[in-house]
C-alpha cells in the first residue's frame, strides 16, 4: 500500500530533496507553500506552516510529516521555530503519523564534544543550541511517533540556509575568492543534501521499525582540516582559487545592517573546534549510509547554483 507524507519546506534545501528521494521511493508526497506551485510530482497545498488549520488540512490520511522548515536566513528563531514545531507536531497525533525532523549539532557545545554520539550529553553554549534542546525535548515527553536526523553544515545544489551558498560563494557569480569561516587545520562535518534527503526516505520506509522515539547521526563528508571543501570547490571550477579567512571579529558591526551576519556570529565555536558525528546507530538501522563522493556532490551544488 503507497504511504503518503506532508513535507514541510518541500520547497527548500533538506525538504526538497526529501520530497525528492520519497518521490523516488514511491511515496505519495504532499507539499505546503504560501503560494500555488506546479510540480508533477509534488501534491502541493496552500498554507502557512504557521497556520495549524493549514497543516491539519493538509496533513490529513498522511503516515509521515516531515518538519524541515525554519525562518529564512537563521532570523527570528525565538518567535517561531516553537510554533511552527508545535503546529506538525499537532497534525502528526492528530494522524498517528511518524514526524521526521532534521535535527543539528547545535544542541551541542563544540569546545568540549569533539565527536558526539546520538545520546550524547547536550549542553549548548548559543540559543539557537538551546531551542533545538527544547525541540527535541517537547517531541521526546510527547506520544508521537518520531525520527530526528541531525547533521552538519548542509550544502547541496538547493541555496537555502547554507554555508556554502550564503557565505563560501555567490550563487549566481562565477567563483573568485572564497571565504573561509574555519580556523585552519580544523575539522569540521558537512552534509550533501540529496544524501541526507535519501537517508530520509530510507529511515521513513523502516518506520514500523524504529522505536517510537528514535534519534540517529549522519556522518556525511568529514573535512578533516578544513581544505577538502575548498580543494572541492578549485576541482569543480577547474582552477585554484583564492581564500580568504571569515572576518568573525567584524561580524558584530556587519549584523548592525545584516541581521543574517548577525545570526552567524553565534556559530563561530562550531569553526573554531571540530566536531564529528558518530553514525554507527544510523548504520545499524538502514545499512550503509548513503554517500556522494565530494567532488561529484561540489560539481553538482556549483552548477545548480550558478557558480560554475
Amino acid at each position: 500500500m503507497t504511504k503518503t507524507v506532508l513535507v514541510l519546506g518541500a520547497s527548500g534545501g533538506v525538504g526538497g530533496e526529501t520530497a525528492r528521494a520519497l518521490v523516488a521511493h514511491g511515496w505519495n508526497v504532499r507539499g505546503l507553500s504560501r503560494s500555488p506551485r506546479n510540480d508533477e510530482a509534488i501534491d502541493w497545498r496552500v498554507g502557512d506552516a504557521m497556520d495549524r488549520a493549514a497543516v491539519l488540512a493538509a496533513a490529513q490520511g498522511c503516515d509521515a510529516i516531515v518538519h524541515a522548515v525554519n525562518p529564512p536566513g537563521y532570523r527570528d528563531w525565538e518567535k517561531l521555530v516553537m510554533p511552527m514545531l508545535e503546529n506538525s507536531f499537532a497534525a502528526a497525533l492528530a494522524n498517528n503519523a511518524r514526524l521526521a525532523l532534521p535535527g543539528t549539532i547545535y544542541n551541542y557545545d563544540p569546545r568540549t564534544s569533539p565527536v558526539i554520539a546520538p545520546d550524547s550529553p547536550q549542553r549548548p553554549n548559543t540559543r539557537k543550541g538551546a531551542i533545538r534542546v527544547a525541540m527535541e525535548s517537547t517531541i521526546e515527553r510527547s506520544e508521537a511517533k518520531a525520527v530526528i536526523l541531525r547533521a552538519g553544515d548542509y550544502f547541496g545544489p538547493r541555496p537555502g540556509n547554507s554555508w556554502l551558498s550564503q557565505g563560501l560563494v555567490t550563487p549566481g557569480q562565477r567563483v573568485g575568492r572564497v571565504m573561509v569561516p574555519g580556523k585552519a587545520g580544523v575539522g569540521h562535518a558537512w552534509a550533501y543534501l540529496p544524501d541526507v534527503g535519501e537517508t530520509f526516505a530510507r529511515l521513513l520506509d523502516k518506520s514500523d521499525d524504529l522505536p517510537r522515539f528514535a534519534r540517529y547521526h549522519f556522518a556525511g563528508i568529514w573535512d578533516d582540516d578544513g581544505t577538502r571543501i575548498t580543494g572541492a570547490i578549485a576541482q569543480a571550477v577547474g582552477r585554484p582559487v583564492k581564500t580568504w579567512r571569515m572576518p568573525w571579529a567584524l561580524l558584530p558591526l556587519i549584523g548592525l545592517f545584516n541581521p543574517t551576519m548577525k545570526e552567524m556570529i553565534e556559530m563561530r565555536p562550531f569553526w573554531e573546534h571540530p566536531v564529528r558525528l558518530d553514525n554507527e546507530d544510523l548504520v545499524a538501522a538502514i545499512g550503509p549510509e548513503p554517500h556522494t563522493p565530494l567532488d561529484v556532490a561540489m560539481a553538482t551544488s556549483l552548477k545548480a547554483l550558478g557558480c560554475d
